[in-house]
């Protein structure tokens, strides 16, 4: 196994206090043998994999005065799992912003030496970082963890594949190969799960995040297929969610609502990953589109899609909180449209639809509102603790944050904007 050493990050903290983790020994994990379980599939030499820790000094000098006008390019951006934050991989390190106000909290910078992938957990010290860049700082095939509070990466995750993802909860790391899904005790180290998967180059996969038991999604072993594990009644259910390709996934916080999006990106639809039965199904376009990001609101009222058509909607979930065996989460603050916003103006004829008269596409269920974006580029969206606005950032920097009116629908209405790259927009 290789040696861990500290990188060569320089270190500038702006305000922030990292709130510590309710885990014991997260700095110190002990690893136990990281054999897998044994079977023929388990065994293929591309997706062999090792782990080792080691506790080194904090590292070199640090530089507390980086170049605060340097623009990076990015190369990977992403909420933390409750959307008060996000982080970005660039060519010359990483950053963590705040989501409300919008300000940078901290970098690190390692020269020209890029990070590919970072992955926060929650608003704590511990990061997953993955090299990437035409100079990475680490080797793609390697998920480093780094503590931010000791300035150090204190375990890696070695592969013998390209690292595609990475997903962590308060419990565990879960690593997402082209082939084959991984998932660690954040603590110990040790391999728990392991999951072989159709070719997954874009590594799709969503983890529940409350307390208790994880609910994992990812792509089955057909075209289409969705799988998804349940953790605490050790039942795996397989939903065949489209025809095509799937090109995005999304999961609700609590595990029980699972939207899928396939390579054609017109239709998006609701399952109950409880039991795989189809809930809903609404309508994104016409025309073919990618699909970057699906996102649900808090309490599960809302949906929200961004495409490479530079639009971000936001969809109605109506779902009989009955059929998902359990109420829907009461901690939310959004407010339930009182009117069927969405439905096609021609739904009056939807009866025509079943006898053949009238094709599928003019009884669909379509957005309530949406915002337009310059086409092209690669958006991430959420939903914001403000009441009714969604967050969206912007490969080039781009920060908006925008309010829909969930009773007359139509255009959202931009109320901030920021590009969080340029310093002067982030003091």
């Amino acid at each position: 196994m290789t040696a861990v050493s500290s990188p060569p990050f320089q270190f500038v903290l702006l305000d922030w206090t990292p709130d510590l983790l309710n885990t014991t020994n997260m700095a110190h994990p002990q690893p136990q043998s990281q054999q897998p379980p044994n079977s023929a599939s388990d065994s293929e030499p591309g997706d062999s994999h090792s782990v080792s820790t080691q506790y080194p000094s904090p590292g070199p000098n640090l530089n507390l005065n980086p170049n605060p006008n340097q623009i990076p390019k990015l190369h990977h951006l992403s909420f933390n799992q409750d959307h008060v934050c996000f982080s970005v991989a660039t060519d010359s390190g990483f950053r963590v912003y705040n989501c409300n106000p919008v300000r940078e909290l901290f970098r690190r910078d390692s020269g020209q030496r890029g990070v590919g992938m970072v992955q926060m957990l929650f608003r704590s010290q511990i990061l997953a970082l993955v090299g990437g860049g035409p100079d990475p700082i680490y080797p793609p095939n390697k998920v480093m963890m780094w503590d931010d509070k000791e300035s150090r990466c204190y375990a890696e995750l070695a592969f013998r594949s390209e690292v595609r993802s990475v997903r962590l909860r308060r419990d565990q790391i879960v690593v997402v190969l082209e082939h084959k899904i991984f998932l660690y005790s954040i603590t110990s180290l040790t391999l728990e799960h392991q999951i072989m998967t159709i070719s997954n180059p874009k590594g799709l996969c969503e983890v529940s995040q409350c307390s208790g038991h994880p609910v994992l999604v990812c792509p089955g072993l057909q075209k289409g297929q969705v799988r998804v594990d349940h953790y605490g009644s050790k039942r795996t259910k397989f939903i065949a969610a489209h025809d095509s390709v799937l090109s995005c996934l999304g999961l609700t916080q609590d595990g029980r609502l699972l939207a899928t999006a396939s390579s054609k990106g017109t239709l998006i639809r609701i399952f109950n990953a409880l039991d795989g039965s189809l809930l809903q199904e609404v309508r994104r376009g016409a025309e073919r589109a990618e699909i970057f990001s699906l996102a649900f609101s808090s309490g599960a009222q809302w949906l929200a899609a961004s495409s490479d058509k530079g639009t971000v909607h936001v969809f109605t979930v109506k779902v009989d909180s009955g059929s998902l065996g359990g109420e829907r989460s009461s901690s939310s603050s959004e407010s339930s449209p009182p009117s069927p916003l969405g439905i096609s103006s021609l739904s009056f004829m939807k009866g025509l639809s079943f006898s053949g008269v009238l094709p599928k596409y003019f009884t669909s269920e379509w957005s309530v509102a949406k915002y337009h974006l310059p086409e092209g580029l690669r958006y991430t969206v959420a939903f914001g603790h403000q009441k009714n606005t969604v967050v969206i950032l912007g490969m080039d920097g781009s920060f908006y944050r925008c309010q829909f009116d969930p009773v007359n629908g139509g255009g959202m209405t931009q109320i901030e904007y920021h590009n969080f790259l340029k310093p002067e927009e982030t003091s």
